[in-house]
């Protein structure tokens, strides 16, 4: 089999994958590094542990009607790990066996272990957050205010990261006031509610302290026609600004931090920091971030850098 290859539900059950196979799943994901990420990762895992021998990682592209199916067809494949992304990491919950205490909080799963009976969910969205924040800002969130733009899986994870980690407080807006809300009762469920708000994107919150983050966790920015997803203006001028977005590894959002002296960064930390812990979870060992950072850079023909 072929790991740069996208494969579609039609492989699942037809075609063999030999060893233990793990894979990320999304629609799109042509465009995910992650195979490259993992099986980097994993070849220097082989050379000191035989028992990754036969680890492989692929990419699948799941249309949301076929997820559920996909699910079981995977499991029945013997699928040892499954990363979940953009749509799917919400809806994963309704079809996993266990659950993390993490992933339970932040009603989304990123990562599946295969088990006897079914999956089991973790997420690992919010350890990669914290450590893209830390490695390219400098900033812990403890005692931070927080503006976070999106309501969808990864979003989630980042809400409840940040009121974990202790932020002060966290404003969260989104497009869609469903989503929002169903997001804003989540972390009421477990934090202060005076420390969780929401707020319509057309009206960003005011008063805002002196030392902050903001985060975008909206697709705004995938496209180079995409505006930024909010108006730079209306945050001090010492905050900073995160853009879970790595590829492009400038948006328009970014684009405009820098412009205003802003220090901000893309979210290839996050990925390859949440990619690195899936891997550990998956096979109960030390995992090179750094070798997954430098495999990333090298796919998206950028200078190397440290992890």
């Amino acid at each position: 089999m072929e790991p740069n290859f996208t494969y579609t539900i039609a492989d699942l059950g037809q075609a063999k994958f030999k060893g233990s196979p793990l894979a990320v799943i999304g629609h799109p994901i042509r465009h995910s590094i992650s195979p490259a990420m993992h099986n980097s990762a994993i070849s220097k895992m082989r050379l000191i542990d035989s028992r990754f021998n036969n680890w492989e990682y692929y990419k699948f592209d799941i249309a949301p009607e076929e997820f559920a199916q996909a699910i079981k067809l995977f499991h029945e494949d013997n699928f040892f790990g499954l990363n979940i992304t953009v749509p799917h990491k919400v809806n994963a919950m309704g079809l996993i066996y266990g659950v993390s205490a993490d992933a339970e909080k932040m009603g989304a799963a990123n990562t599946l272990v295969w088990s006897e009976h079914g999956y089991d969910g973790f997420n690992t969205d919010g350890y990669g957050l914290k450590k893209g924040l830390k490695e390219d800002l400098g900033i812990e969130l403890k005692n931070k205010t927080v503006i976070l733009l999106g309501s969808g899986g990864a979003a989630r994870a980042a809400a409840v990261q940040c009121l974990l980690d202790g932020c002060a407080k966290i404003y969260i807006g989104n497009r869609s006031l469903e989503r929002l809300e169903e997001l804003i009762s989540i972390l009421k469920g477990f934090a202060n509610s005076e420390r969780v708000e929401a707020f319509e994107l057309a009206t960003p919150p005011v008063n805002l302290g002196d030392h902050g983050v903001l985060i975008n966790a909206t697709s705004l920015g995938l496209k180079a026609e995409d505006p930024a997803p909010y108006d730079l203006s209306k945050i001090p001028h010492n905050w900073v600004v995160y853009d879970m977005i790595y590829n492009p590894g400038t948006t328009r959002l970014l684009y405009e931090a820098r412009l205003k002296g802003l220090k901000a960064a893309n979210g290839l930390s996050m990925l390859v920091h949440q990619g690195a812990r899936s891997l550990e979870i998956w096979s109960r060992a030390y995992v090179d971030a750094g070798e997954m950072m430098r495999a990333a850079c090298h796919t998206l023909d950028l200078p190397p850098r440290l992890s």
